[in-house]
């Protein structure tokens, strides 16, 4: 038996509702590091170094945070967030709340995958080599799409909690060594 797949979360999508609205002006004016140009984007823009977080924040109270690597950075990014728009006189009444969008993730099965036979045997799946060398499978359980390479590399995306990308990567290496489509790299 070779070794077990790598996982990596490579971005987490939130949005997270204040429930209240928000000067954007204000904030604009008064929060150092904050871009604000509401003739080209409707939001401000908010880069956080640790975590390394982008935040689009709307005057609906609304936000999208991007760059997360797992759920405990997105909190804590998040509450630097509330934190600095505190310090600086913003008042935030709402109890926030934060829904993850989608998970980005990578993998290594660390096997060759033999993606004709797999294309073939797996169900949901679209693979067109001379369009683009990965297979494409939308799963069911969890609900994400993998794109994987004969390299045994592959990009999950579409999860809304890391235990789904587990969940999908393990799914995947067990269909695969199941229909005899992987070959240990030694």
């Amino acid at each position: 038996m070779g070794l077990n797949p790598l996982i990596r979360i490579e971005n987490i999508v939130a949005t997270v509702s204040l429930e209240q609205e928000l000067d954007l002006n204000l904030i604009g004016r008064n929060v150092p590091n904050i871009e604000y140009e509401p003739d080209e984007f409707p939001g401000l823009i908010m880069r956080l170094e640790g975590p390394r977080l982008t935040a689009l924040i709307f005057n609906s109270g609304k936000m999208v945070v991007t760059g997360a690597k797992s759920t405990q950075e997105l909190i804590r990014g998040f509450k630097k967030i509330i934190k600095t728009l505190t310090k600086y006189g913003i008042i935030i009444i709402g109890k926030p709340k934060i829904q993850i969008q989608n998970i980005v993730a990578s993998a290594n099965l660390n096997a060759e995958v033999n993606l004709e036979k797999a294309a073939y045997l797996l169900k949901n799946t679209m693979y067109e080599p001379e369009q683009f060398p990965g297979l494409i499978h939308r799963m069911d359980d969890p609900r994400v799409v993998l794109l994987i390479f004969s390299s045994g590399k592959m990009v999950i995306t579409g999860a809304k909690s890391e235990e789904e990308v587990y969940r999908a990567v393990n799914n995947i290496y067990s269909n695969l060594k199941e229909i005899s489509c992987v070959r240990e790299i030694t």
